[in-house]
């Protein structure tokens, strides 16, 4: 039996995502794009990570990232209305990311302002084969806080 690519992509989210909050989020995930979302009423919560090899090198410029098989790049925006209408929110983001031996990483992010918009962005160095859990803490301003955790794999390239 074949699955629809949206409900393979549902069942992928399910699987893959985790997001705690006491206003019940809906969490959802693309492996393909390394993608998590957290939606809490307007508001829009995207981590996206990738080995910075893949970036292409005018990115890495912009980002002020190297280009490494042995570093992954987290990528964090905080967004509020409608898409292709959101705007930027500031946040504090405190993020790590745990191997499958236990051993914690903190990911120390900084803002990244791009076209009027602002991400936060950091990096963590990997030895691939490697599996990373993120868990990010996201306290916008006025103290809304929310919770994201999701896993990847990440492979020599």
């Amino acid at each position: 039996m074949r699955l629809p690519l949206a409900a393979l992509s549902l069942l992928l989210a399910l699987t893959t995502a985790c997001s705690r909050e006491a206003s019940t989020p809906v969490a959802t995930s693309a492996s393909a794009q390394q993608e998590a979302v957290t939606r809490i009423g307007d508001v829009s919560i995207r981590a996206s990570v990738m080995q910075t090899s893949t970036l292409s090198p005018a990115i890495a410029r912009q980002y002020d990232i190297a280009r490494a098989d042995t570093t992954v790049m987290l990528l964090v925006a905080v967004r509020q209305g409608p898409e292709a209408q959101e705007v930027s929110l500031p946040a504090r983001i405190t993020a790590t990311a745990t191997d499958l031996r236990g051993r914690r990483h903190a990911i120390e992010l900084r803002e990244l302002r791009s076209g009027g918009l602002l991400d936060y962005v950091g990096t963590v160095a990997i030895s691939p084969p490697e599996t990373l859990r993120f868990d990010l803490a996201i306290v916008r301003d006025g103290g809304a806080a929310s919770t994201m955790q999701f896993s990847r794999e990440f492979f020599p390239r």
